[in-house]
């Protein structure tokens, strides 16, 4: 705790630290706390995971009077992640004790229009904070700092208009921090426009290359799923993640993982607030272990524990991928990230290959015995899993076990 202590974060954090039992201050932590408990304005380079909530929430709670108005905004992307840093500033403020709101959409506005009458500390999302802008129900008047997580993930996700309408709206006399994963030409727009004097900062990534191993298979679409299967019951794994692209195709996995004797779950955009929260809630208790998302839905989030990153879609680009895989191989740990390919996949590897300069090896087709998938469509017609009218599917046709497929020729993922 002694490190925490140089950083010159106040008591009554500090014994909220101890208790949730933080050894050491991350490197994030280390280098921007005394710069932002000074009323610098930060731009700090740092991956979800590395201890950024702790690093602007130390100023935020010391800085904040209870019944003083709302004295500080965290603008998040997604509503997973407004809610997890809502639930971390409320273990900072323990003994601190300021009101804490989370705002987002998908939800009733009413019970937040409420909360917002009595609000120190608020964490919203761009469109939800718009919304109660033009209804007057939320009021900057007394706001000290501003905060922009995941700013990258919100410019990725357009919601760059939003994010300048809101900061037009808070005082010119702020403190600004901003958080990013990455800070390229349109991050460094906006700081140079909204920033006084801003610092710069970065942090190293707490992944550890030398842990994490990369590999692709290539098989045909047919079998994709069949190998999804095979590897999720034979790798030894603790927590895994199962990247999609699509909805569908989260559904297709999601429900098809269940059929096949694997406890999944799916998460993206479309559905509830309240499914995505108990989702995100089983799969931070360890009640279920494989989890499949979409990107959208998983941006932001901090879960420990994941042991394989599977992209069953490829990502369309590098910077993706690697915040995809970024997840795995933390805090000198071990972790996989595991690409299946079929035809549609090759150009999104080959980008990614290219531009990502990692090492991924390709991997021998073990022999797979073909699985059973339902379409989605299908289920929900009927209303359970059973034998579809239609006859059965593309994966469904084939009977017995299939070896290695007849080889096509790596993809077309030369380094340039």
């Amino acid at each position: 705790m002694e490190d925490f202590r140089k950083l010159g974060i106040s008591k009554p954090i500090l014994r909220a630290i101890e208790e949730e039992k933080f050894d050491e201050p991350s490197e994030i932590q280390e280098k921007s706390i005394p710069l932002i408990l000074a009323g610098k304005d930060v731009i700090a380079g740092s991956a979800t995971g590395s201890g950024k909530t702790l690093a602007f929430g130390s100023r935020i709670i010391q800085n904040s009077e209870k019944g003083a108005g709302i004295q500080a905004l965290v603008l998040t992307p997604t509503r997973e992640l407004a809610e997890q840093v809502s639930k971390a500033l409320k273990k900072f403020s323990k003994y601190h004790p300021i009101r804490v709101i989370s705002i987002y959409g998908g939800v009733s506005i009413n019970p937040q229009i409420s909360g917002l009458r009595h609000a120190d500390i608020v964490v919203g999302t761009p469109g939800r904070i718009l919304d109660h802008m033009e209804r007057r129900t939320i009021d900057f008047k007394k706001l000290k700092v501003l905060v922009l997580d995941e700013a990258d993930r919100m410019f990725d996700m357009g919601f760059a208009e939003d994010v300048q309408k809101i900061i037009s709206q808070c005082p010119v006399k702020r403190q600004t921090l901003l958080f990013s994963a990455t800070i390229y030409d349109e991050i460094k727009h906006l700081a140079k426009k909204y920033m006084n004097h801003p610092v710069s900062i970065s942090a190293e990534s707490n992944v550890d290359p030398s842990k994490l191993a990369q590999m692709y298979y290539d098989v045909p679409n047919s079998l994709k799923f069949s190998l999804l299967v095979h590897l999720l019951k034979n790798e030894k794994s603790h927590l895994v993640m199962v990247f999609c692209n699509t909805r569908k195709y989260v559904d297709f996995v999601g429900k098809n993982l269940k059929l096949n004797g694997i406890d999944a779950l799916a998460i993206h955009g479309g559905f509830s607030q309240d499914k995505r929260t108990k989702v995100m809630e089983q799969f931070h208790s360890k009640k279920v272990f494989v989890l499949v998302c979409t990107d959208v839905a998983a941006r932001g989030l901090d879960i420990k524990g994941i042991s394989h990153i599977y992209n069953y879609d490829i990502p369309k680009d590098a910077k993706e991928y690697i915040h995809r895989i970024g997840r795995t191989a933390r805090a000198g740990k071990e972790g996989m990230a595991i690409n299946l390919l079929s035809d549609r996949d090759h150009d999104n590897f080959s980008r990614v290959y290219n531009e990502s300069e990692t090492e991924i090896r390709k991997k021998k087709t073990p022999f797979l015995e073909k699985v059973r998938t339902v379409n989605v469509e299908d289920r929900q017609r009927r209303g359970s899993f059973g034998h579809s009218r239609r006859g059965p599917s593309s994966q469904q046709r084939g009977r017995g076990s299939y070896g290695h497929h007849k080889p096509r020729g790596p993809p077309r993922h030369r380094r340039r």
